[in-house]
């Protein structure tokens, strides 16, 4: 095997790994991101319970009359 020959074999090894390292990345990155959608809506959801029970508890009470009156 002639010297250009390993080069080439060794370059293709690389890309072949670089290749898997890629496609790995990219499946982690893919779940990594289902998983930031659901934080996000659950964080939306949470928001939304959070300003309807602050809204909840700053209505004013209903006037009524002293019970000594």
């Amino acid at each position: 095997m002639s010297a250009d020959d390993e080069r080439i074999t060794r370059l293709e090894e690389t890309v072949a790994h670089q290749a898997k390292t890629i496609e790995e990345l990219s499946d982690q990155l893919a779940e990594q991101w289902k998983v930031i959608e659901q934080v996000r809506a659950k964080l939306d959801r949470l928001t939304e319970r959070f300003l309807s029970l602050e809204e909840a508890s700053l209505e004013a009470p209903p006037i009524t009359k002293p019970p000594h009156f």
